[in-house]
C-alpha cells in the first residue's frame, strides 16, 4: 500500500468514526426544534455563509428542524455609510431614527434574509425567508435604554425605534415546519401602533425559542462560549451558575445580555441554551452531533 493510500485509508476511517459517533446525537434531535442564531463577522464572508448554509441543510435532512435567526450590524452600518446617513450613538448604543430603520429594514429583511435562505437552498435545504412582521410573528415594544454611567442624571435613552419582543406569534413558523421550510428570521419587529422596530438578534432568538419550546437554542457568536477568570472555556453551567457568575463579575461586558437572553429563553420553554464560536469550523455540527460541543451549554438548574 502507497503512503498516498495508506493516508486516504486513514481518512476515510476517522470520517467513519465521526459518523458512528454523531448517528445517537441524530437520533436524538429528529424532529426536534433548534433555533440558531446566527451573526458576528462570520456573516460577511462568503464561506462562512455557505458553511453555514450547508450545515442548516444537513441539520434539515437528518430530521431536525432548524429556525435561522439572523444578525446583520456591520452591513448595516456599511450601508448607511454609503447612503451618507450619519450613525448618532448614545453610550455606545445606535439611535434608529426614521431614515436608519428604512436601512435597517431594507437590509435585513430584504438583503440578508433572502441571500441567507438562498444559500440553505442551495446547499440543499428548502428555506423561506420572513421578517418578524410577517403574520405578526414578532410583536414589538420600544426599548428604552439605562445609562452606564451610574451617577447619570438621565433615567432612561431613547434609542428611536430600537425594540424588544412583547410578543411570539409562532403561527408562522409552524406552518412553514409543517411543510419541511426552513424558516430565516430577520429580526424586525411591528409595535401595537404600526411601527417598524429594529430588535436585537441574540432576544429575537431568545424569545422565539422559548416560544417554540425549542430544544437547543444555539446563539453563534465570536467568542468561543463563557470563560472562567482565567480565560478558559467553561463547557457546562446552570442558569445559577451563570447567574453568579454575573453577579461576580466573570461574566461581564457584551457576555451579559447573551448569557441573560439565554437564561430568559430557558424560563420561558427551551430546554438548553448554547453560546459557541461561529466562525470555527462547523460549529453547530459539532455543537449538537459530538459528546463534549465546542461551546457552553447553559442548563435548567
Amino acid at each position: 500500500m502507497t503512503q498516498t493510500n495508506h493516508s486516504q485509508q486513514q481518512d476515510m476511517l476517522a470520517k467513519t468514526g465521526m459518523l458512528i459517533e454523531a448517528l445517537p446525537y441524530m437520533r436524538r434531535y429528529s424532529g426536534k426544534t433548534i433555533v440558531i442564531k446566527f451573526g458576528g463577522h462570520a456573516m460577511g464572508e462568503a464561506e462562512s455563509v455557505n458553511a453555514f448554509a450547508a450545515d442548516i441543510a444537513l441539520l434539515d435532512q437528518v430530521g431536525a428542524c432548524p429556525v435561522v435567526v439572523h444578525g446583520g450590524g456591520p452591513q448595516i452600518g456599511q450601508m448607511l455609510k454609503k447612503l451618507e446617513i450619519e450613525s448618532n450613538f448614545i453610550d455606545g448604543l445606535r439611535v434608529t431614527d426614521e431614515a436608519t430603520i428604512s436601512v435597517v429594514e431594507m437590509v435585513l429583511a430584504g438583503g440578508i434574509n433572502k441571500a441567507l435562505a438562498a444559500a440553505i437552498t442551495a446547499a440543499g435545504g428548502k428555506a423561506v425567508g420572513v421578517s418578524g412582521k410577517d403574520g405578526n410573528l414578532i410583536t414589538a415594544r420600544k426599548l428604552m435604554a439605562v445609562p452606564k454611567q451610574s451617577d447619570s442624571v438621565i433615567e432612561h435613552i431613547d434609542l428611536g425605534f430600537v425594540g424588544e419582543p412583547d410578543h411570539i406569534d409562532t403561527q408562522v413558523l409552524d406552518a412553514l415546519k409543517a411543510r419541511d421550510l426552513i424558516p430565516v428570521v430577520a429580526p424586525i419587529g411591528l409595535g401595537a401602533d404600526g411601527q417598524t422596530y429594529n430588535i436585537n438578534a441574540d432576544t429575537a432568538a431568545g424569545a422565539i425559542a422559548a416560544a417554540l419550546g425549542a430544544t437547543r437554542m444555539i446563539m453563534l457568536t465570536d467568542v468561543a462560549g463563557v470563560l472562567d477568570g482565567n480565560g478558559k472555556l467553561i463547557p457546562e453551567l446552570t442558569i445559577s451558575q451563570a447567574e453568579a457568575l454575573i453577579h461576580d463579575g466573570t461574566v461581564n461586558g457584551g457576555m451579559i445580555p447573551k448569557v441573560e437572553t439565554c437564561i430568559e429563553a430557558i424560563n420561558g420553554g427551551a430546554e438548553a441554551a448554547v453560546i459557541t464560536d461561529g466562525r470555527a469550523q462547523h460549529a453547530l455540527l459539532v455543537e449538537l452531533f459530538t459528546e463534549h460541543g465546542n461551546g457552553t451549554l447553559i442548563l435548567p438548574d
